[in-house]
């Protein structure tokens, strides 16, 4: 199943860019050439302008600590599989220490790297990166693939609570919605929300049925046209039935 998911709200678009970001990044990092390193330093410089707002951590503390006490209560539920809530518990207790331990604004250590920082100023420039442009950026993707990965993942280390926090709260927000499998007649589907509180809307689809949601929603109503790609036309109108699981998902 392909899965579409949608942001209710402007704190978790910024998570799921971010999470996007560390996909990437992760990918990249792991691979030998250095033009695969380029595009994983880069994408730490994406990180950072995504990440830039002064609140996220204090965000993110604040919805470790409150799924801890939600967790917490369930620990007399014995419906509830101990081992597996005293694990989550402990993710967020590490994870919350190592946000706490972190030190001044997200990414000031690379903000404070002057040789890093005039990589950046030249990558926003189209082919800004040339070898004529920065000779020293050009010899240290001459080493090896094994001390620029070392490099670059030293570089990204002091972010790395910042992705375990967001994470965990990802994941957690994507367990707390059930799956209803619904048809979308003629390509659309709508639903009134009764100004219910949603955080993230997900759209799970049989890919071999070649069909794209388009997705707007509010507290007050959802609304899903599914269109098909042809080719190097514009997505039109799907014009069949389409099956398919949606999940509201909200802390």
């Amino acid at each position: 199943m392909t899965v579409y998911e949608y942001p209710f709200n402007e704190r978790i678009r910024t998570l799921l860019r971010l999470e996007d970001l560390y996909e990437k990044y992760r990918f990249f990092v792991a691979q030998d050439h250095p033009l695969q390193h380029h595009v994983a330093l880069a994408t730490i410089y994406e990180m950072l302008e995504v990440a830039g707002r002064a609140d996220l951590k204090s965000d993110l503390l604040q919805e470790l600590e409150r799924q801890k006490q939600t967790l917490i209560g369930f620990k007399s539920n014995p419906n509830v599989e101990s081992a597996r809530l005293n694990e989550i518990l402990s993710d967020i207790e590490m994870t919350s220490a190592a946000l706490i331990g972190m030190q001044g604004k997200t990414g000031q250590h690379i903000r404070d790297n002057e040789w890093l920082m005039s990589i950046r100023g030249r990558t926003i420039i189209p082919g800004g990166a040339c070898e004529f442009d920065l000779p020293s950026y050009h010899a240290w993707q001459q080493q090896s693939a094994d001390q620029r990965r070392a490099d670059i993942s030293g570089w990204f280390a002091p972010l790395e609570p910042l992705f375990s926090a967001l994470t965990i709260i990802l994941r957690l927000l994507r367990e707390s919605g059930r799956a209803t499998h619904i048809v979308a007649t003629a390509g659309s589907f709508q639903q009134m929300l009764q100004g219910r509180t949603y955080q993230l809307l997900r759209v799970s689809i049989d890919p071999s049925l070649a069909a794209i949601p388009e997705i707007s929603a509010n507290k007050y109503v959802l609304w899903i046209r599914f269109t098909s790609q042809g080719g190097d036309n514009k997505p039109k109108a799907y014009e069949g039935d389409v099956p398919f699981d949606l999940t509201l998902c909200n802390f």
